[in-house]
């Protein structure tokens, strides 16, 4: 090996190599800028930036899809611990119900009677449907009661007097035409003549009395006086020809005795307790008034509802079919029974507050009959709502609000703001938006046993007011949501002839629907 060749290879050796002294080379480092700096004065390649924009774009998109999983998740989980909450707390205070109910003695007082009817009732029906008796409980056709109630008897053990007890009226339910049809036994259940629903029946229902009414509640139109005199006379007249029990407002009461002493046996109520306990006293509810004193008279029962009977009285009557000249005639028909009937189902609705840390910060569940509203108010801003049915996103709301409304609505706000008219027996919930900010945001008819949940979100410029059946207004701020289903008790109104006559004459009669003049016969006729 020559000596230039064994000093090229030691220059390249003491290049690459470290010194003693801890020192590298400075040439290796010197290219290395130089190369860094070039690479860094070089124009990026178009292909390059296409490229780092697609990447930031679809970035960005994953991003957005990520924080509205997380979103819904969270508002999932909130909503379930929720109902979960509830569910817990009702259990624990009917187990605290029956422990108080099994502590009394035997001769005790009625203080706690309907505590113990109601846990009573429960068991039975429970017991009943576990043990196959009500396929037993029927005549030839429909749902008797009898199984179930029992004219306020029971058990040869049990502690309740009977006696003590003012016994209901039972019915029975009958599906199709002239009370023909088949068994409903896993639609319907009778809890001391209440009617409880899981679904509705496509066909006609027809109510037949299993043993006479006795007991009426009168509900009027206030500030009216030709109701009042109408009152008057037909209490007289159900008192008299119809020996029946008869309940009224504290201030129909207070109107009939400054009328006349002789009222003195009208029945009424003094707070709110007694209010919650006057579904098990009442057989029958008539209503003198519009369709806004059917409204208040569904308000009045949070829980199972009797039938209704309501008299036309008012300026629109979608749902009060019975002339008040008539009324005699018509109670009598009804109380001879049997009737048709409309089982009108309600929405359910409850307030969740993104501030409630505790479930003495939650609020009590509405009723609606007609409808739930939410609009904007007075703020000059565009309501901005997101909805979700069940676990699915609906969309979001930009405009001047939302309705959401049962069929039994469908002909009041739903229709003005562009819904359909339903059939009130057509199962569904009518999702209606109020002059939408898109004109793609047409109407939905959803299925009634959905649970909807609508939430105002935190980046909304404004808030938001719910309203139900056009009272009780109640503000929404943002990250509060109003949670809507279908509640299990219905409002049984009773029909003039069945319900598809009585809408059909209802739509025709109230908007003057598809009403036109005839096309004259004396014009050009098509020639064969």
């Amino acid at each position: 090996m020559s000596d230039g060749e064994l000093n090229s290879h030691g220059k390249s050796m003491v290049l690459s190599s470290e010194p003693e002294n801890g020192f590298t080379d400075a040439l290796p480092s010197l290219d290395s800028d130089i190369a860094m700096n070039d690479f860094l004065l070089q124009q990026p390649s178009k292909g390059v930036d296409e490229h780092l924009i697609e990447f930031s774009e679809a970035l960005r998109t994953v991003a957005k899809a990520l924080r509205r999983v997380a979103e819904g998740k969270a508002s999932a989980q909130a909503e379930a611990a929720e109902w979960k909450r509830k569910y817990e707390l009702e259990r624990a205070r009917n187990l605290q119900r029956e422990n108080k109910v099994a502590e009394l003695p035997y001769e005790d007082d009625n203080r706690c009677e309907h505590e113990m009817i109601e846990n009573v009732r429960n068991e039975s029906v429970l017991q009943t449907r576990s043990n196959g008796q009500s396929e037993k409980c029927c005549g030839k056709h429909g749902i008797c009661s009898h199984e179930v109630l029992r004219d306020g008897e029971r058990d040869p053990g049990s502690k309740i007097l009977h006696d003590k007890y003012v016994r209901k009226a039972s019915f029975r339910l009958c599906w199709g035409c002239n009370g023909s049809g088949q068994h409903k036994h896993d639609i319907v259940s009778f809890e001391r003549g209440n009617i409880t629903t899981a679904e509705r029946s496509s066909k006609q229902i027809s109510l037949k009395w299993e043993s006479p009414p006795q007991t009426v509640l009168i509900l009027t139109k206030p500030n009216s006086t030709s109701v009042r005199h109408l009152c008057a006379e037909m209490v007289r007249w159900l008192k008299d020809q119809k020996k029946m029990n008869i309940f009224v407002e504290p201030r129909v009461r207070t109107e009939l005795l400054t009328e006349s002493s002789n009222f003195n046996f009208v029945q009424s109520w003094e707070n709110e307790k007694e209010i919650l306990l006057i579904h098990t006293k009442v057989d029958l509810v008539v209503t003198l008034g519009g369709d806004g004193t059917v409204l208040w008279a569904a308000s009045m029962f949070k829980g199972p509802v009797p039938p209704l009977v309501p008299f036309s009285l008012g300026s629109l009557g979608f749902m009060t079919p019975f002339q008040s000249e008539h009324y005699r005639e018509c109670l009598d028909s009804v109380l001879r029974g049997p009737i048709s009937i409309t089982l009108r189902h309600r929405l359910q609705c409850h307030v969740i507050r993104d501030e409630a840390k505790d479930e003495l910060e939650t609020e009590e569940p509405i009723l609606v009959l007609n409808e739930v509203t939410i609009d904007r108010g007075i703020s000059s801003y565009l309501t901005f709502l997101e909805c979700y049915c069940d676990s699915s996103f609906v969309t979001s709301v930009q405009g001047d609000g939302l309705i959401l409304s049962t069929t039994s609505g469908s002909t009041a706000y739903s229709l003005a703001a562009g819904g359909s008219m339903v059939h009130p027996q057509v199962p569904g919930i009518l999702f209606t938006p109020i002059c939408p900010h898109s004109l793609s945001f047409r109407p939905l008819i959803l299925p009634e046993y959905v649970t909807l949940r609508v939430q105002v979100p935190f980046n909304s410029r404004g808030h938001a007011w719910a309203s139900f059946d056009g009272k009780d207004r109640k503000k929404l701020s943002a990250g509060d949501a109003l949670v809507i289903s279908m509640a299990p008790w219905p409002v049984p109104t009773a029909c003039q002839v069945d319900s598809t006559n009585d809408f059909l004459r209802s739509i025709h009669e109230g908007l003057h629907w598809n009403l036109r003049k005839t096309q004259s016969f004396d014009g050009p006729r098509e020639t064969l």
